[in-house]
C-alpha cells in the first residue's frame, strides 16, 4: 500500500501516527477510501512500521453502549417529532501534547475565564483584535473549516452521528486542535450534530442517518489558545421540497446578515435582516440561542440575537470578532429541551436548519474567517448539483 499526499495549508501541523512528529503530510489511502477520519504519516517508513496496528482502524466501529436518557425519562418525555435519542460511545481522549481550554479537565466543564468575563455584564466592551489575535483566529478558523468540510463530505444514509463525531475528533487532533465542545459545560462529545427537528446542540449517538434527513454539523476547534466556530446543514441523500426550502432559506438568512456587517452597524439590527428574509420564505427564527463573540473565550460579548426588535446592546467596530448563526424553523419558533439538558428541538416537531460563520469587522465591511478557500459555496449546494446531474443522466 502506498501513501497518498494530502497537501495541507502551510500552518497545519498534522501529527505522524507512526513517530509522533509534527508536519506529517502523507495520508493513509485506505482511510480516505473508506471515509474514515484522516491519519497522517511523515514518510513511508513510518507508515510501514505502524501498519500492523493502524490497519485495525479500518474495521473500527464505535461502540455505543451508554444511555443518553434514562428509560423512565425516555418513556415519559413528550417528544415533539419522530427523532429519539440513541446510545452514546465513551468519551474520546485528546493527546496530552495538545493545548486545551480551561474547562477541558474540569469535572463540571466550567470555564473560569468565561465565568469571570460574564461578570462584566452583557454591555461590557467587546475585544478589539490586534494583529496577533487576527493571525491566530485566521489559523484556527481555517483549521475548523478543514474539519467541517471533511465531516460534510462524509455524510451518507446509514452513517451514525457518532461516526461523524469520531471523524471530527480525529481530524481535529490530527491538526493539533482540541475539539472545543468536548466537556464544555459537560457536553460529552466533540461536535454537535442536530438532525431534523433538533434546533441545535444535538449529541452524536448510535442512530443511523436516514435517506431524506437533514443534519447540521457544528464544529469548533481550539488551537494555540483560540477558538474557531462554524457550522453547515447538509442533506442525507434526497430530501423533500420543504427541507430544501428550509435549508436554502437558512443559508440566505446568514448570507444577508453577513452582507450588513460593517463599522457603526448596530448588533441588534442583524435580527431585523434575518427575520425579514425568514418571513419572506414563510420560515421562523429561533429566539433562544444567539451568535456570540469568540477568540480566547468560546463565548463572550457581543451577544447577537437573530430575531427582529431585540434589545441587544453594542455597535460594530473594526477588530470585533463574532459568530452569526441563525437557527431557522419550518414551523413556529418555540423550542423544547430534552432531559439531557443539551438537545434543543422545535416544539411543533417541524424541521430546523442552521449555518454559522466566524467573522471580523474590517474597515470595508467584514472578513469571513471561516470561509471556504476561494469562496466556494456551502456543501448543500454541491449536493444539489450532484442530484440534478444524476437526475439528468437518468433521464438521458
Amino acid at each position: 500500500s502506498y501513501l497518498s499526499f494530502f497537501r495541507l495549508l502551510p500552518f497545519v501541523m498534522a501529527v505522524c501516527a507512526g513517530c509522533g512528529k509534527e508536519n506529517a503530510e502523507m495520508q493513509c489511502p485506505k482511510c480516505r477510501e473508506l471515509g474514515l477520519p484522516p491519519t497522517f504519516f511523515c514518510e513511508q517508513a513510518c507508515f510501514k512500521k505502524a501498519w500492523k496496528q493502524h490497519k485495525a482502524a479500518h474495521d473500527k466501529v464505535p461502540a455505543c453502549t451508554l444511555d443518553s436518557m434514562p428509560p423512565d425519562q425516555r418513556l415519559l418525555f413528550p417528544f415533539t417529532g419522530p427523532l429519539r435519542p440513541g446510545k452514546l460511545s465513551a468519551r474520546r481522549g485528546v493527546p496530552k501534547h495538545i493545548a486545551r481550554p480551561d474547562y477541558a479537565d474540569d469535572p463540571e466543564g466550567r470555564s473560569a475565564c468565561e465565568e469571570q468575563d460574564i461578570r462584566r455584564g452583557p454591555g461590557a466592551a467587546v475585544l478589539k483584535a490586534d494583529k496577533d489575535t487576527i493571525a491566530a483566529m485566521r489559523t484556527v478558523c481555517q483549521l475548523g473549516r478543514e474539519v467541517l468540510d471533511l465531516a460534510c463530505r462524509s455524510v451518507r444514509p446509514g452513517m451514525t452521528t457518532d461516526e461523524i463525531d469520531l471523524l471530527v475528533h480525529e481530524a481535529a487532533v490530527a491538526r493539533n486542535c482540541y475539539p472545543s465542545p468536548l466537556n464544555y459545560r459537560r457536553f460529552p462529545k466533540s461536535v454537535c450534530t442536530s438532525v431534523n427537528e433538533v434546533v441545535c446542540h444535538g449529541i452524536p449517538d448510535s442512530r443511523p442517518l436516514e435517506e431524506g434527513d437533514i443534519v447540521n454539523i457544528d464544529v469548533t476547534v481550539y488551537h494555540n489558545g483560540y477558538h474557531g466556530d462554524l457550522s453547515e446543514t447538509v442533506y442525507v441523500g434526497r430530501v423533500d421540497e420543504p427541507s430544501r426550502r428550509l435549508v436554502e432559506g437558512a443559508y440566505e438568512c446568514l448570507k444577508a446578515a453577513i452582507a450588513a456587517v460593517r463599522p457603526g452597524f448596530l448588533y441588534r439590527n442583524l435580527g431585523n435582516i434575518i427575520e425579514q428574509i425568514a418571513h419572506e420564505r414563510k420560515l421562523s427564527v429561533n429566539r433562544t440561542y444567539c451568535g456570540h463573540g469568540i477568540h480566547k473565550l468560546f463565548h463572550t460579548n457581543p451577544t447577537i440575537p437573530h430575531y427582529a426588535k431585540n434589545k441587544s446592546p453594542g455597535v460594530m467596530e473594526v477588530g470585533h470578532i463574532f459568530t452569526i448563526e441563525p437557527m431557522i424553523n419550518l414551523g413556529a419558533h418555540p423550542d423544547i429541551l430534552w432531559p439531557d439538558n443539551w438537545t434543543c428541538c422545535t416544539r411543533d416537531g417541524q424541521r430546523s436548519a442552521q449555518f454559522e460563520e466566524t467573522l471580523i469587522v474590517t474597515e470595508g465591511g467584514c472578513e469571513i474567517l471561516t470561509s471556504r478557500p476561494g469562496g466556494a459555496p456551502p456543501y448543500f449546494m454541491l449536493q444539489q448539483e450532484q442530484l440534478k446531474k444524476g437526475a439528468g443522466e437518468g433521464a438521458a
